[in-house]
């Protein structure tokens, strides 16, 4: 059976043209770590010097994001909110009960694993030398060159199953928490359906109904576009301005047509 990474991980590779905002800053976070979390895995695969590279600074970038807020705790949060939810549908005659079943203790065992991992799950990567004198050196331009990190170089040629073995061990303590993220993405995209809405002369408003817990906007436009859209907003209501991109040299500028759309609020 598919993981819930693995079906977020395929959703993201093939529903392009799908483009998401966060109306949270939960979800703001949680997007930035998805964003990272699969190109560092991807890249630990790779041989060539330059994809290690990628993936030290996605990890490092990961764990400033998890370093500056309770990112575990409002995991967990969120788990326990979607375990809720599913439990309340486990008396309706009309939900497959083994599928809902199989859901909830799908999403109790990832609870229970990052809930396992502890408040202190960081600290290894805080308290590793080689890897703090990485980040120290990445906040300079060109500060990891050989001739300033010659310790780093020589790991960097080392034999790609070597440097596979190190940074698996370096990620292993933000693997349980990204994943679980995944998890919670992943049922928020499922949440709901997409709707058929027009965006008159680029312009579209939408006022929530109070009590609407709504968190994810995602859009898509059909077909090629030169279009791409500006939103704005919170929980309550947002706006979406459909802007005409044409060249680096100058501003796109709101369209003056009418532009129909999918948009889910999730």
């Amino acid at each position: 059976m598919i993981s819930f990474s693995e079906k977020l991980n395929e959703e993201n590779e093939t529903d392009i043209g799908f483009i998401e905002q966060p109306v949270s800053e939960r979800m703001r976070t949680f997007l930035r770590l998805e964003f990272l979390y699969y190109p560092m895995l991807k890249n630990i695969e790779k041989n060539d010097e330059w994809s290690t590279r990628i993936s030290i600074s996605f990890l490092l970038e990961i764990q400033s994001i998890l370093s500056r807020g309770d990112v575990r705790n409002d995991l967990l949060n969120e788990l326990d909110q979607h375990i809720y939810n599913f439990e309340r549908f486990e008396t309706h005659s009309d939900v497959d009960n083994s599928r809902l079943t199989n859901l909830i203790m799908k999403l109790t065992l990832t609870r229970s694993k990052i809930s396992n991992i502890g408040p202190g799950y960081l600290s290894p990567l805080k308290d590793n030398v080689f890897l703090n004198l990485i980040k120290h050196r990445s906040s300079i331009p060109g500060g990891t060159c050989e001739f300033d990190l010659p310790e780093y170089n020589y790991w960097l040629k080392q034999p790609l199953l070597r440097r596979q073995e190190d940074l698996n061990k370096w990620t292993k303590p933000i693997k349980i928490l990204c994943e679980g993220v995944s998890e919670v993405l992943w049922l928020i995209r499922e949440s709901a359906q997409p709707i058929e809405v027009k965006a008159i002369k680029g312009m579209y408003q939408y006022t929530m109904q109070r009590n609407n817990n709504f968190r994810l906007l995602r859009l898509k436009l059909e077909g090629e576009s030169n279009l791409f859209p500006e939103i704005s907003g919170n929980q309550h209501r947002f706006t979406v301005r459909f802007l005409e991109w044409s060249t680096v040299e100058s501003r796109a500028i709101q369209t003056t047509d009418d532009v129909p759309f999918q948009l889910t609020i999730c």
